[in-house]
């Protein structure tokens, strides 16, 4: 760890942005770690709410997006809606490994067959390449999302990456951010309307059901909840 960030230091900016409004935690985040602190999208509600909040706060902020080259049509057309509507720039981080080239070596649908792998390979790698020029990162995640999120800190030290992470929606629900999002007027996932509540790549997203919790749709039909970016050292995306 970087020694700034001892445990200490971290237990002690807890205890003062724990239970702040996520526009404060931005501008600290901002005004701590300049061009080296980035925010992290998939383009669900929860990103639209903090991409808002920047927009007003710390526009300066780079913003950053893992594209698989599988996302849906609409993911891209939210995209562009959020870069006209608010004003932002999105920065692409992907793999060097194009699809064709990853179906040579794995087979068509390597999703299917080895879901963590494909994710390791177009999320997590490019990530960890992105994230070694940052001092800081800011990502969406809520604790009521998955158990694996359940103790997640407003800020906390990312073991995986080396670096500060920010969760400044870390307590907040599902319905806290579809309220800011209807009280703002701000787009969202056209999918959201069709049931889709969580979002990510094609292949391997589906609406939610009735009485379903919020990510059944994502790798639905097997144990595994996370892509990886999240997951710390020892821990497993299942």
């Amino acid at each position: 760890m970087n020694t700034h960030w001892t445990p200490e230091k971290l237990t002690q900016l807890n205890e003062i942005y724990g239970n702040a409004y996520p526009e404060d935690v931005l501008a600290w985040a901002f005004q701590t770690f300049g061009s080296t602190v980035s925010l992290a999208t998939g383009f669900g509600p929860e990103g639209v709410v903090l991409m808002h909040m920047l927009s007003r706060v710390t526009p300066q902020m780079p913003i950053f997006y893992l594209d698989t080259d599988l996302f849906f049509p609409e993911t891209y057309a939210l995209r562009d809606q959020l870069q006209e509507k608010l004003g932002l720039t999105f920065l692409r981080v992907t793999t060097q490994t194009s699809l064709s080239a990853q179906a040579q070596t794995y087979g068509d649908e390597l999703w299917a067959e080895n879901p963590n792998l494909c994710c390791q390979i177009r999320k997590v790698a490019p990530l960890r390449q992105y994230l070694s020029t940052q001092q800081a990162w800011v990502t969406a995640i809520r604790r009521s999302q998955t158990l694996q999120r359940a103790n997640a800190q407003v800020i906390e030290w990312d073991r995986a990456n080396g670096l500060v992470k920010l969760n400044p929606l870390a307590f907040w629900s599902f319905d806290d951010v579809w309220m800011y999002i209807q009280i703002n007027d701000l787009p969202t996932n056209a999918l959201h309307e069709q049931g889709y509540k969580s979002i990510g790549c094609f292949p391997c997203t589906r609406a939610v059901l009735a009485g379903e919790d919020e990510r059944a749709g994502r790798w639905a039909g097997r144990q595994k909840v996370e892509c990886g970016i999240h997951l710390q050292p020892g821990a497993t995306s299942d």
